[in-house]
């Protein structure tokens, strides 16, 4: 087990870490969270070089997948750096990528009864407005849960604020602080139940966000 005490908070700068096979060849990762070896629970950085593939498989706890560089594919179709996917129980794809990809991923952390396939390109998406000068795509919401992509301009800060059922955020570019750390570009924070802070960019940033989905006890 790694970082699966849910009460604790956990900042990983994954640019920071060493890339570590997979069991198939040309796919690569940077385990940010992980409950067994090859199942169950887990949160991880993921790179396939040109060519890469992984054979059919389905998602037994569901999977969630950014893609932050290069092209993500399957055989429903290529999907670029800022799609967001949710592929739910039963889902079955083979992934595969021709000229190579990163995409930060999440398997097995679906809550019951959440059977929803999202797929979603966020540069096309319509952006909102979002609390001060931020910006935002909402990408998932169920129950408690919700997931968005957030435009954050320098020096704006956000009010210091608590998290009901964590969160957890990814930086895709830019950097943001707060009272604890400063957190560059590829950074992934996990704040537990009840904890508070007041985060700001440094410089203009992009930040995937997850809440409300983390254990209260």
């Amino acid at each position: 087990m790694f970082n699966m005490d849910f009460t604790k908070r956990v900042v990983i700068d994954s640019q920071a870490l060493q890339w570590l096979a997979s069991p198939r060849q040309g796919v690569w990762r940077k385990p940010l969270a992980r409950e067994e070896a090859e199942q169950g629970h887990a949160t991880s950085v993921v790179r396939y070089d040109p060519g890469a593939s992984f054979s059919s498989h389905n998602h037994p706890g569901g999977e969630e997948i950014l893609v932050l560089e290069g092209t993500f594919s399957d055989e429903t179709g290529d999907y670029p750096a800022g799609t967001y996917f949710r592929n739910p129980v039963g889902f079955r794809h083979a992934p595969f990528s021709d000229e190579g990809c990163v995409i930060l991923v999440k398997l097995h952390q679906f809550q019951a009864g959440d059977d929803q396939h999202v797929q979603i390109d966020t540069n096309t998406a319509r952006w909102e407005t979002g609390s001060g000068r931020l910006r935002k795509i909402i990408l998932h919401q169920f129950a408690t849960e919700r997931v968005a992509l957030y435009e954050w301009p320098a020096g704006e800060q956000i009010t210091r604020h608590g998290h009901n059922a964590g969160e957890e955020v990814f930086v895709i570019t830019g950097a943001i602080a707060d009272e604890y750390g400063h957190y560059p570009a590829g950074t992934w924070l996990r704040y537990p139940h009840g904890s508070e802070h007041a985060p700001l960019a440094k410089i203009d940033s992009l930040v995937w966000v997850k809440s409300g989905h983390l254990p209260v006890n």
